[in-house]
């Protein structure tokens, strides 16, 4: 289950990544994708920004392999304490600022943030069972 978790995670960043950071203008006109804006609502285009906000991505997918791979529980608590650190933050922001989204879009949006703060968090508490002496075999 650790391994899915992980492996979701970092397919969600890789995509998200690759779009921001090397087709900035698209990414901020088009996410998610499906004819919807969801970040242009928000601001006007900072390319600078958006390619960051790839780039932060594509690290944290890095560290999701490195945990996939190794599933040494410290690496998978380090991994998903990052992307809890970046994700709540990001969740709340868009708990605060609702303006420009349908009421669709919003619980859309809420709901793919708020799922990107439990996987993690969730994820960290299987990892403390691996601590406990449980079997890796399956996970």
């Amino acid at each position: 289950m650790i391994r899915v978790a992980l492996g979701y995670l970092t397919l969600s960043n890789l995509q998200i990544g690759f779009w921001a950071l090397f087709a900035p203008q698209s990414f901020y006109d088009g996410f998610p994708g499906l004819g919807r804006g969801w970040i242009s609502v928000d601001g006007p285009y900072n390319e600078h920004l958006i390619r960051d906000f790839g780039a932060l991505n594509l690290s944290l997918a890095v560290v999701f392999v490195a945990a996939a791979v190794s599933l040494n529980p410290t690496l998978i608590r380090t991994a998903c304490g990052a992307a809890l650190v970046w994700g709540v933050p990001h969740f709340a922001y868009h708990v605060l600022n609702t303006d420009g989204l349908s009421t669709g879009d919003l619980l859309a949006s809420l709901g793919g943030l708020a799922f990107f703060a439990a996987l993690p968090l969730a994820t960290m508490w299987w990892a403390g069972r691996l601590d406990g002496g449980a079997s890796t075999e399956g996970l």
